[in-house]
């Protein structure tokens, strides 16, 4: 393999794995901070995608190019945040503490809405094409990279330092990380835990429609299959990087990406099997991860 041709496919495999970062972070903080398994997550990032088709056909008109894209995604982050606080609120909450009870109202969850965003936007994939400055390739060393690929490297590498820093720095994650550990010292100390964790699912819901809106920019296009299509493959990174783990779920995306490049492209006949196979190395390896959280 040429220098040219591996830069191009390892650019393009550490691109997958942000994106999948995007997409499945939030679910890996919801855990890690709430103890809730959301096998609704899938929903939100589809709710994501279809909110950036609407944005982008609404205001293309009048915004054209990156600025667009920002403004679709904020859009989706916000969607996805409040309609996370009404799940919050109105399932996640009745059954806390109750991890199979938990399991089968997110499922349960999970249809509602995939069914709801079908009778919204319909059944059929609606188009969601690129600006032209996302378009196109950049020359490096002989090889043509993305500029696409090149912004959701970007973009993930900015949102996993946004949320190690949040929760390693500031009083807020401090706080929450605190309740996850003594809720009852943290109450004590006049503070609602319980608008606190109502703020973390709000902030995984919000990653799972960012995700949505970049998947759905990758394939300029929008199904009402988007999340559950890959809702496995999300599990499959926050299995491998460790339940909980941000920083986990981060390496294990970039890790799940590349082999999935590197497997594809010199082992077609493989590439179905390499994520299962993957997790199952890592897990006879590291039965909780490649970055577990402590035990408390």
């Amino acid at each position: 393999m040429s220098f040219p041709a591996w830069l191009t496919l390892t650019v393009a495999g550490i691109a997958m794995g942000c994106m999948l970062f995007l997409a499945a972070s939030g679910l890996t903080l919801i855990f890690g901070l709430m103890d809730v398994l959301n096998f609704a997550h899938g929903g939100f990032v589809t709710l994501g995608a279809f909110i950036a088709v609407s944005v982008v056909v609404t205001w293309a008109p009048a915004i054209g190019g990156v600025a667009l894209v920002a403004l679709a995604v904020l859009a989706a982050a916000a969607a996805g945040a409040l309609l996370g606080l009404v799940f919050e609120r109105g399932l996640i909450r009745r059954v806390a503490g109750a991890p199979l009870r938990q399991i089968l109202i997110t499922m349960g969850g999970a249809i509602i809405l995939q069914q709801a965003l079908i009778v919204l936007w319909g059944a059929e994939p609606l188009p969601l094409p690129r600006p032209e400055n996302l378009r196109g390739s950049v020359i490096f060393a002989g090889a043509a990279l993305e500029r696409y690929r090149l912004a959701v490297i970007g973009l993930g590498v900015v949102v996993f330092a946004a949320l190690a820093l949040t929760l390693k720095r500031t009083r807020l994650g401090l706080l929450v990380r605190a309740a996850v550990e003594n809720r009852e010292m943290v109450e004590s100390l006049g503070f609602h835990v319980d608008r606190l964790f109502r703020l973390v699912f709000a902030a995984g819901t919000a990653l799972a429609a960012l995700g949505g809106v970049v998947w759905a920019l990758h394939a300029e296009m929008v199904t009402a299959d988007l999340g559950a299509d890959i809702t496995i493959l999300l599990f499959i990174t926050v299995i491998i990087g460790g339940l909980g783990s941000v920083g986990g779920c981060f390496l294990a995306a970039l890790l799940v990406g590349l082999a999935d490049n590197y497997v594809g492209f010199l082992a077609p006949k493989l590439a179905l099997g390499t994520d299962i196979l993957l997790m199952l190395i890592v897990l006879l390896w590291r039965p909780r991860g490649l970055l577990p959280v402590a035990a408390p």
